[in-house]
């Protein structure tokens, strides 16, 4: 709900739980006055108290007033140059060469629905409002529109910036941030989710100290090391109780979140394109939007907070073929074949994955032009048909014929000096041609900036799916992008490639989407290294990471679930001893921690022993009558990942708190251990549930005293309790 008093010139943004409030002053500076539980209309604005301190620079329009001052002041998006000293959301060079943008509130528009933004990734569906404030700097003719969609239902508020040169001469944006939050106490504490490959998105928890602490990705995606979700949060938070605010952004690229305690112990947050390397330049007349950020604050805790962002990325930002309906379980060919492959093999390993209930093939790298390692072909996507006689057409009919469908993976951004599409255009990747280039992976990247790149590689792969009547597409990215430079762009206008380049993505993505409707597109980078709101507007589920070993990913699913859904987190059970890490852990632990997302296998099911076999039938069933729980369920986070103890533990319940799955998984065995109990989360105190088909327990007593675990007899034992209510119960 958005509520806007003419007479004091108040603005309320209210969801279910929360308020979001601000205000333009007398000066036309639009004040930043309240975030978080839901108040009423009162005016907040009345907490800023003006005082002349820290030799904070005073604006031409203050008449001598030396108490106001920008360096004091909570803005909603705040100005570099003009005298604010904190981190800016906005640093702008106009023609003249000056750079003290001087943005004032000049008015305001309601309306009902949500906004969209053309060629970016946005929150949408029904049952939105949207807030466009109007801000301007006369005096320099840019205008800039701050865009608020509000969720009253879903608690969620998000945040975009389109900028508009007005003037009469080109204005450059040197940083463009899409969401600033002002917080009036700085004693909080910033949780950021990071890693590397193979480990990403682990929770970090520190204090906010004074001055400037940040995380981002100069490496032209998301990366697998720093996460573009941060949350702030008050020292006392956990999972169930104490205040915090978690902040979003939709956006696969290059991206900065910076947090700043100032002089005067409040806390400040931007978050937006990473500066670094960003330059854009306006013409008169033209406009630049920046990607869409969310906000979510919850009073109760990090659970609540989980629980809002992911009923709002299911129902109002994933764009799922299969909504409504199961997924299906695949088997990637990856791990059991790698480069080494023929049709027969792949036939086998899928006729063996079929007699196991597997309902999807994926055939994984290898199958294009002169592909036999990493260092080739990428680029020419024709089918090798010295391998696969008659094509992936006669692969994916003869798969099909055991009642599978047929998938596929691709790196479409990339190319191979050794491919005949390098050769006829070296242009085409990043970089001058010319001058010596990186090579990661022995691979380059295609400049998806061009529209010529992005027609060819579409063109190219419409001709392989189509042949193939493919079902699913795994889109991989193996590297991040370096000599960041196009030939389609002249020197002044280098610092947009890298923006360009995500928008091109965007573009093909959605290109994809409208082609081919019903074909499920899994996004994956190197495994997890472009996991972010953004890529979950064009694809329903990411590779969470290609380290699938079930300990490591108890702590990678599980930082990856303070932000993102597990029915947006693809796990497969893997091999042992683990590629990455040599672990051995069982087949029922790998299946259990799996069953926590989007659930597959990345294994030789030949290989598999006759017990093995059927423990793989049993998971394939058990996740076919329980897969309502990962893609609809409220997610518990029984255990405190700042605090890890001898065991992970989770629940996924039903929105109507009839049905419950509790996962646990030991990550430490002793000797002599205590006997432990599992107390539940989100079930219904009032009603009785029967517990794996056996006793029955009250609602109030699982989540109160807990459930008996049975003794722990082996390295990284799990445990799964189905709970199901009684009727009358």
């Amino acid at each position: 709900m958005i509520i806007y008093d003419e007479t004091t010139g108040l603005i309320g943004l209210h969801t279910r739980h929360t308020t979001y409030q601000m205000k333009a002053d007398a000066r036309g500076v639009l004040l930043h006055t309240y975030y978080g539980p839901r108040i009423g209309q009162d005016d907040l604005s009345r907490l800023i108290r003006p005082a002349d301190r820290g030799f904070s620079a005073n604006p031409a329009d203050a008449g001598g007033d030396r108490r106001y001052s920008l360096d004091t002041l909570p803005q909603e998006y705040p100005c570099a140059g003009g005298g604010d000293m904190r981190v800016p959301a906005l640093e702008v060079a106009f023609a003249d060469g000056s750079a003290a943008p001087d943005l004032r509130f000049v008015g305001l528009e309601r309306r009902e629905g949500k906004y969209a933004l053309p060629g970016l990734p946005a929150f949408h569906g029904e049952g939105w409002e949207t807030l466009v404030v109007r801000l301007a700097d006369e005096a320099n003719g840019l205008r800039a529109e701050l865009y608020y969609g509000v969720a009253e239902e879903h608690d969620l508020i998000t945040r975009a910036v389109r900028f508009v040169n007005a003037g009469g001469g080109p204005v450059r944006l040197e940083r463009a941030m899409s969401l600033c939050l002002e917080l009036p106490e700085g004693d909080m504490d910033l949780v950021t989710f990071d890693g590397a490959y193979g480990m990403e998105r682990v929770p970090h928890r520190g204090t906010l100290r004074p001055g400037v602490q940040s995380v981002g990705s100069v490496r032209g995606a998301s990366s697998h090391q720093h996460n573009p979700f941060v949350v702030l949060c008050r020292p006392d938070t956990g999972e169930d109780h104490g205040l915090c605010y978690g902040a979003m952004l939709l956006y696969s690229g290059s991206f900065l979140a910076e947090a700043e305690r100032d002089q005067f112990d409040t806390a400040r947050l931007v978050l937006g394109i990473h500066p670094r390397r960003f330059s854009w330049t306006l013409a008169p007349g033209e406009s630049f939007t920046a990607p869409e950020a969310a906000l979510v604050c919850s009073g109760e805790g990090f659970g609540p907070m989980s629980r809002r962002l992911h009923r709002a990325i299911r129902e109002c930002l994933v764009r799922d073929p299969y909504a409504g309906r199961r997924r299906p379980v695949l088997i990637n060919s990856w791990e059991a074949a790698y480069f080494r492959f023929d049709a027969d093999t792949l036939l086998s390993m899928a006729e063996a994955a079929a007699a196991l209930g597997v309902e999807l093939f994926v055939l994984d790298d290898g199958w294009f032009g002169e592909r036999d390692c990493d260092r080739r072909a990428l680029g020419d996507w024709w089918v090798n048909e010295k391998k696969l006689p008659g094509g992936l057409t006669a692969l994916a009919e003869r798969v099909r014929a055991l009642g599978m469908r047929f998938g596929l993976w691709i790196e479409p951004e990339m190319i191979s000096e050794d491919s005949d599409l390098y050769r006829a255009h070296p242009d085409w990747a990043l970089g001058p041609a010319e001058k010596p280039r990186s090579r990661s992976r022995d691979q380059l990247v295609l400049d998806f900036s061009r529209a010529d790149v992005r027609e060819h590689v579409f063109q190219a792969l419409r001709a392989v799916i189509d042949g193939a009547d493919v079902d699913y597409i795994k889109w991989d990215m193996n590297r991040s992008l370096t000599e960041v430079w196009s030939a389609s762009l002249p020197a002044d206008r280098q610092g947009e490639v890298y923006h360009r380049y995500v928008l091109g993505v965007y573009e093909l993505l959605e290109r994809f989407r409208q082609t081919w409707p019903d074909m499920l597109i899994e996004g994956c980078a190197g495994g997890g290294g472009r996991f972010d709101a953004g890529m979950l507007y064009y694809v329903p589920q990411i590779w969470c990471s290609d380290n699938s070993d079930p300990i490591d990913r108890l702590f990678i699913q599980g930082g990856t679930s303070f932000a993102y859904p597990p029915s947006a987190m693809a796990a497969h059970v893997a091999p042992v001893p683990n590629a990455l890490n040599g672990r051995v852990a069982s087949l029922q632990t790998r299946g259990t921690v799996a069953m926590a997302g989007a659930f597959g296998y990345e294994l030789d099911p030949r290989s598999l022993t006759p017990e093995e076999r059927e423990t793989v039938r049993r998971q394939v069933e058990t996740y076919k009558q329980r897969w309502q729980l990962v893609y609809q369920g409220d997610y518990y986070r029984l255990t405190d990942f700042f605090r890890p103890g001898p065991y992970v533990a989770w629940a996924m319940v039903s929105p109507d708190r009839s049905r419950a799955l509790a996962c646990l998984v030991y990550t430490q065995n002793r000797a002599a251990g205590p006997l432990r109990t599992l107390c539940l989360k989100g079930l219904d105190p009032e009603k009785r549930y029967r517990v794996d088909g056996g006793g029955i327990w009250g609602g109030a007593a699982l989540m109160a005293a807990g459930y008996p675990l049975p003794p722990q007899t082996g390295d990284y034992d799990s445990v799964t309790l189905y709970l199901e209510a009684v009727k009358g119960g």
